[in-house]
């Protein structure tokens, strides 16, 4: 399977995503350093919202094959440049958390992730599940056995 890290600021989803994308029970908790699991590189939002700290991503990012960029569908304003996706030589993709909440524009999210430069978006409610297979599948590579495959096997 592909390795991903996961980029936004805080409260965008990051690790409640990782936990989706692991299978594990969804519970709330603060992301206070970089995490590394198997395929999945979880961040602190801090890394985003700190200038000083946001050259530290670009590093893990190479550590990594897939980049992807949340955008809360609840956040007021994005912290993506324009065209950012650029600054790194891996496949970079958009990822709108937080689709359920009646407060949120997950079209907006989506805008600003699209003109941040990702041309992959998905739409994931972590907590329902909804849009985290479809990130296991893109992330899939040959001979991969996904979860819901293993009974199947």
């Amino acid at each position: 399977m592909k390795k991903i890290i996961l980029i936004g600021r805080s409260e965008a989803g990051k690790t409640t995503l990782t936990q989706a994308l692991k299978g594990e029970k969804v519970t709330y908790k603060k992301t206070q350093y970089v995490n590394y699991f198997d395929v999945i590189i979880d961040t602190p939002g801090e890394y985003l919202q700190t200038a000083r700290l946001g050259a530290a991503l670009a590093l893990y990012s190479y550590e990594a094959d897939v980049v992807g960029l949340l955008a809360s569908s609840t956040e007021p304003f994005s912290l993506y440049p324009p065209n950012i996706t650029c600054m790194v030589n891996r496949e970079v993709i958009g990822i709108v958390t937080k689709i359920d909440k009646a407060e949120g524009n997950p079209d907006r999210a989506a805008r600003w992730l699209k003109t941040a430069g990702c041309k992959t978006i998905f739409y994931v409610n972590s907590t329902t599940g909804e849009g985290v297979s479809d990130i296991l599948e893109h992330l899939r590579e040959p001979g991969d056995i996904m979860p819901w495959e293993l009974s199947q096997t």
